[in-house]
């Protein structure tokens, strides 16, 4: 069994003959990021939007944007990279971190709101003593 020397014009492909992405991907993706970036910063800082929440939730959905940026063009995840299997671990990765963080939040809603309330004057005058002798 012998060992076919690395050729130099595979150098830009990684394993199965997919390419890692060009200059100009990068370059574009750059681009769009530094845009995703500073979008958000000029709407805090000059204050563009009067409404709080409609800035946040701009804010919000220019960061999800840019999460796909980075996803397609540093990443490189499509579906033709490794057949496919990258991007589907990537999104089971997705699937479970929205599950651990949206069940943790509604769990920790839930016990906020259906915990009993504590009296002002502490835990003692719940269990029939009073403070005073």
């Amino acid at each position: 069994m012998t060992n076919a020397p690395h050729d130099t014009a595979d150098h830009g492909q990684h394993g199965h003959g997919e390419a890692h992405g060009s200059r100009r991907g990068f370059w574009v993706g750059s681009i769009l990021a530094i845009v995703l970036t500073a979008i958000p910063f000029w709407l805090v800082m000059s204050g563009v939007l009067r409404d709080m929440q409609t800035t946040a939730i701009l804010i919000f959905a220019l960061a999800l944007v840019q999460i796909i940026v980075h996803v397609v063009f540093f990443l490189h995840l499509d579906t033709r990279s490794e057949g496919g299997w990258t991007l589907l671990a990537f999104l089971f990765t997705v699937v479970i971190v929205v599950v651990t963080i949206g069940g943790s939040i509604w769990v920790m809603f839930h016990l906020n709101t259906n915990m009993m309330p504590m009296p002002v004057d502490g835990v003692g005058h719940m269990n029939g003593m009073s403070a005073a002798p």
